[in-house]
């Protein structure tokens, strides 16, 4: 069974940082290009952070550039999102997905085929 598991939301005042950890289960993603999405109470899913499946290649929301960094370790299965310069607007359930394998990756929400269950950042200003 294909899992992906979210971890390391929870409060922060702004200004502060968190880092989110993505550990895949079930089959490697080490050939998948793998994204963090994250969506905010009342409104739709949106594109945070993609990463290629060998790292090389990286796309950031421009409301996020800068202050956000996606990595993989593709011996661990793992994908992190380090977040430093948290804003309230940054309030939201993050997820984590993957791609099918060897395909590019995308900022598009349909190009994803495994999805996490999700973790609650919360900013507070």
């Amino acid at each position: 069974q294909v899992q992906l598991v979210e971890s390391g939301g929870g409060l922060v005042q702004a200004g502060g940082s968190l880092r989110l950890s993505c550990a895949a289960s079930g089959r490697t993603f080490n050939n998948s290009a793998m994204a963090w999405f994250r969506q905010a109470p009342g409104k739709e899913r949106e594109f945070v952070a993609g990463i290629s499946w060998s790292g090389g290649t990286r796309y950031y929301a421009d409301s996020v550039k800068g202050r956000f960094t996606i990595s993989r370790d593709n011996a661990k299965n793992t994908v992190f999102l380090q977040m430093n310069g948290l804003k309230p607007e940054d309030t939201a359930v993050y997820y984590c997905a993957a791609e099918q394998a060897w395909v590019g990756v995308s900022r598009s929400l349909s190009a994803y085929e495994y999805w996490g269950q999700g973790t609650q950042v919360t900013v507070s200003s």
